[in-house]
């Protein structure tokens, strides 16, 4: 499998994420300051993820028009 077809399918999964917990603490599903802190740490750690993974791809298209090739293989000798 293609590694970006993996990467998009979890950018995919974690925006879903982050859209049930900004959902849920909208709709009252928050009912004391412990789960409303953890779920805020959960959404701003959605979000930390999701820039960094953006910032990634960003460096991999730059280097990409500039004719780079890049071997993502495991194997060295290949």
């Amino acid at each position: 499998m293609d590694p970006l077809v993996i990467v998009a399918k979890l950018q995919r999964i974690m925006q879903d994420n982050l859209q049930r917990v900004g959902d849920a603490m909208i709709s009252g599903g928050v009912d004391n300051m412990e789960k409303y802190q953890y779920m805020l740490g959960q959404a701003r750690t959605y979000q930390y993820v999701l820039q960094e993974i953006s910032s990634l791809l960003e460096q991999k298209e730059q280097k990409n028009e500039q004719g780079t090739v890049i071997n993502i293989d495991r194997d060295p000798k290949a």
